[in-house]
């Protein structure tokens, strides 16, 4: 890896100190609880990534915690893996008003967050779960889940070259039972994955700026005086 670990999970701490304060979209600022900024471990080779978060993430500040979490985890369990082996996150930080769906500029404004999760996580493999979160990936609003689900691809996202994995989001399975035994069989082949070697990297001037803009986010005085510890961050 390009960073070595203890370096690797204190700037993860960084960014999450930008992000906790972060004003980028006054709405989204104005309405959370909190910023939930992603938990798991902080080598993690296989990264989860979700839409955004709902009531039960926005006031714990940790992603997956409902009863999509639950199933998550037991779908883990039954591939050999559980919750702290594997980094789980949002494409959006804040929890949109009511549920609604991320709005383009938010998307825009938070995905530098994303992308340097994924320059210091390395992950190896990435699961999008559900429909928004594998479209904005794929950069391709048109093709769906349903018809990509369980097909991995080599795909550059940000600063990382890796296998996109789409899946079909937990919470389909609370709605259509039936759609759990999809998800399994999609799950069983995560093993196989995360065993084949790691794509080839972009050259440095190839990826995209990750790092946020100094005046795009405003430190709060308590993340100042005091770094956040790693249960804070949910780093494993």
């Amino acid at each position: 890896m390009g960073v070595p670990a203890v370096q690797r999970r204190d700037e993860l701490k960084t960014v999450w100190e930008q992000a906790s304060a972060c004003t980028r979209c006054p709405q989204l600022a104005a309405t959370r609880q909190s910023v939930v900024f992603g938990s798991g471990h902080a080598d993690a080779d296989l990264m989860f990534v979700g839409e955004a978060p709902g009531a039960r993430e926005d006031e714990q500040g940790v992603p997956f915690v409902g009863q999509a979490g639950r199933l998550l985890d037991q779908l883990l369990g039954e591939i050999g893996l559980e919750r702290g082996d594997v980094f789980v996150v949002n494409t959006l930080k804040c929890r949109p008003p009511g549920n609604r769906d991320p709005l383009p500029q938010e998307i825009d404004n938070c995905q530098d967050y994303l992308f340097r999760q994924l320059e210091l996580i390395e992950p190896k493999v990435i699961c999008s779960l559900g429909n928004f979160a594998t479209k904005l990936l794929r950069g391709d609003p048109a093709t769906g889940i349903t018809r990509l689900h369980g097909r991995e691809e080599v795909r550059t996202i940000g600063p990382r070259t890796l296998r996109l994995y789409p899946i079909f989001h937990p919470a389909a399975a609370l709605y259509t039972p039936s759609m759990l035994e999809t998800l399994r069989a999609d799950f069983s082949r995560l093993p196989d994955l995360l065993a084949l070697e790691a794509p080839p990297q972009p050259e440095p001037e190839e990826a995209e700026p990750v790092v946020p803009e100094p005046e795009a986010v405003v430190a709060a005085p308590e993340a100042r005086d005091e770094p956040p510890d790693d249960s804070q961050l949910g780093l494993f």
